[in-house]
C-alpha cells in the first residue's frame, strides 16, 4: 500500500486527522470566542487565527491529550495578544453606538436572555472566564485551570463567586429560580 505524501508546505502534525479534529472544535470555540468578545466579527477572526496557529503548530499538539484545552488556550492568547494591542483604542465609549443597533425583544426568551447577558457582563472578566469554561464549555476545573493559567482552586473560586453574584444580580434567591434556559442552567448549576 503505498501512502500519498502531505502537500508542500503542509507542516509537520498536520494530517487529515488534525484538520477533521481542528473542523469538529469551531463550535465550542466560537462560543467561548463570543464570550471573550461579545462581537461575531472578532470572534470569529479570533476562531480563525486559533486555527491557524493550530494548524501551523500543529507537531506541538501531544496527540491523546485534551485538543479543546489545547485550543481554547491558544486562543484565550490571542485574545489577551488583541487586547493589549487594542488598550489605547475607544470604541463607542459611552455606548451611544451599540445603544442605536438593538432591537426590542419580541419573545419572554429573549428578553430572560438579555438579563442574563446584562449580568453575566457585569462579572468580571476573570470570573466570567471561569463560569463560561465550567458552566457553558463544560471543562473540568482542572481543565479550566490549565487553560487560564491559574490554580483549580483560584478556578473554583471564581466559578463560585460568579454563580452568586449573577443569582443576585437576577433578583433569585438560588439556581432554582433559574428558567428553561439550558444555557443558563448549565451556568449556574455547574458544580
Amino acid at each position: 500500500m503505498m501512502q500519498t505524501a502531505a502537500p508542500v508546505g503542509t507542516p509537520i502534525g498536520a494530517d487529515a486527522e488534525m484538520r477533521d479534529l481542528l473542523l469538529g472544535a469551531i463550535p465550542a470555540l466560537r462560543a467561548f470566542a463570543f464570550s471573550l468578545t461579545y462581537d461575531i466579527d472578532r470572534s470569529d477572526d479570533l476562531v480563525q487565527d486559533t486555527l491557524v496557529r493550530a494548524w501551523t503548530k500543529a507537531d506541538s499538539f501531544r496527540r491523546g491529550t485534551n485538543l479543546y484545552a489545547w485550543l481554547f488556550t491558544i486562543l484565550r492568547n490571542l485574545f489577551y495578544s488583541e487586547q493589549r494591542k487594542r488598550k489605547r483604542e475607544v470604541e463607542d465609549a459611552d455606548g451611544g453606538l451599540a445603544a442605536r443597533l438593538t432591537s426590542l425583544p419580541e419573545q419572554e426568551i429573549r428578553v430572560e436572555m438579555r438579563e442574563f447577558q446584562k449580568a453575566l457582563d457585569l462579572l468580571p472578566f476573570t470570573q466570567r472566564e471561569a463560569l463560561v469554561l465550567v458552566g457553558a464549555q463544560n471543562f473540568t476545573y482542572e481543565e479550566a485551570a490549565e487553560i487560564c493559567g491559574v490554580a483549580v482552586g483560584t478556578v473554583k473560586s471564581r466559578v463560585s463567586r460568579a454563580r452568586m453574584r449573577l443569582i443576585e444580580s437576577l433578583g433569585m434567591e438560588g439556581s432554582d429560580d433559574i428558567g428553561a434556559d439550558a444555557l443558563t442552567r448549565a451556568a449556574l448549576d455547574q458544580a
